[in-house]
């Protein structure tokens, strides 16, 4: 049975990071991973993997299985100790030198292994970005260039996630095919609404039906402009690995820890708090500003419903929201959604709310998101809030407020955690 949080009328911001660091604990590699393990096999095992939950998963592999050979990409920071996994940092969102030149280790690490060779990989949110192997023609800086025009341009993440796969040599497939004919399990923690494997990283184990075609027609749509090397290698089609290719005939890909299961566990501590609980779901997507004004009718309507019957209401949600850059600020789109939320409350009593990522990175900055209150805009007025979301500043309004979310890396990342309590 889980414990109770604290009360949450005592101390409404300390019980809902009491809800977030739950939704994070459970999704840790170290409590998820070894249960999903099979015993190790005999004969060589590689173990292969990228993402910010792929070192600690590294090292739950070792604490499992003891020491073994392998190279796992990371984000700066997120580094575990390893007996025999390398660990190698890179840079995230926007990919870099190191994480090229170590997913071209990667690569040489599979060539030449044979159907009697084991491949462990592990894969989580942040791959797409440290697994970075740009296809002919397409230099890094290009590569960089368009990864952070997607990011600016408030696409999902699927359809941003097709683009990058058929500008790579490793996304949709193609690392798995790389490995081929050894067999290979693939555990996955998900970071993408709906868990499909092959967005989980844009997807290296697992085959793709897109074609380069559909990414053109994304970057048009997001009007996205790109280099001459790329266009030309939009059009001259691409390595991603289509299921039911011979290639992946060996491959198993297996979801080990979910934004579902973080939810459920949050869910879980908070009706032991006395709460009642409402979970809208685990994949919203939308802009982050416009699902926040959705969320702040809802609690506005919960209340005034008189919802939960004078017990304190709580409604969760998860997914990925977007922010379409259109200033000059720092802020992510959790910390957006929050300051956003804030004005459209305004100042609301009895409304207090959180939303954070679950790998303690929103947007570029380290921050995992904030918290707000009835008090916020009595902190800093309305107008300099409409001002502040106005510049995409989201981070530095709450960095004035002293409501920002920091929690150092977590290790993990089953996406954003979004909780509104109405008391």
């Amino acid at each position: 049975m889980t414990a109770p949080a604290a009360d949450p009328s005592a101390d409404p911001g300390a019980f809902l990071r009491a809800l977030f660091d739950r939704a994070v604990e459970v999704a840790d590699p170290m409590r998820s991973l070894a249960t999903h393990l099979p015993p190790r096999p005999d004969g060589r095992v590689v173990v292969i993997g990228a993402g910010k939950a792929s070192a600690r998963m590294a090292e739950a592999v070792e604490a499992a299985w003891g020491s073994c050979e392998g190279l796992v990409i990371t984000r700066y920071g997120y580094g575990r100790p390893c007996k025999g996994i390398e660990i190698v940092e890179a840079a995230h969102p926007v990919p870099d030198e190191a994480g090229a030149q170590a997913t071209l280790r990667m690569l040489d690490l599979l060539a030449g292994l044979d159907e009697g060779d084991f491949v462990l990989a592990l894969i989580s949110g942040g791959a797409s970005a440290l697994l970075c192997a740009p296809v002919q023609g397409v230099g890094l800086a290009e590569k960089q260039a368009v990864n952070a025009a997607l990011l600016a341009s408030g696409a999902p993440i699927g359809q941003m996630n097709v683009v990058r796969k058929h500008l790579s040599r490793v996304k949709g497939g193609q690392l798995a095919a790389a490995a081929w004919p050894a067999r290979m399990l693939a555990l996955m923690i998900s970071d993408v609404p709906g868990d499909d494997p092959a967005m989980i990283g844009s997807g290296p184990t697992v085959g793709d039906a897109s074609t380069s075609a559909d990414a053109r027609t994304i970057l048009d749509r997001w009007g996205i402009a790109v280099p001459d090397s790329v266009t030309r290698a939009l059009q001259g089609g691409s390595g991603v690995i289509p299921p039911g290719d011979p290639r992946l005939s060996r491959v198993k890909n297996h979801i080990i820890a979910a934004p579902a299961r973080s939810l459920e566990a949050a869910a879980e501590m908070a009706r032991a708090a006395g709460c009642t609980v409402e979970i809208l779901g685990d994949s919203l997507e939308g802009e982050a500003r416009e699902v926040a004004a959705q969320h702040a009718r809802l609690a506005l309507s919960r209340q005034a419903d008189g919802h939960g019957s004078g017990q304190p209401h709580l409604i969760l949600s998860g997914g990925e929201l977007t922010v379409t850059r259109r200033g000059t600020g720092i802020g992510g789109p959790n910390s957006e959604y929050c300051l956003a939320l804030a004005i459209a409350l305004a100042a609301a009593p009895g409304i207090h709310a959180l939303a954070c990522d679950t790998d303690g990175v929103d947007g570029a900055a380290e921050v995992a998101g904030a918290i707000i209150g009835p008090g916020t805009l009595s902190v800093m007025s309305p107008d300099l809030a409409r001002q502040a979301l106005s510049a995409n500043d989201a981070h530095g309004f709450f960095q004035a407020c002293d409501a920002q979310v920091i929690t150092g890396p977590t290790l993990t990342n089953v996406n954003d955690f979004r909780a509104i309590l109405t008391l």
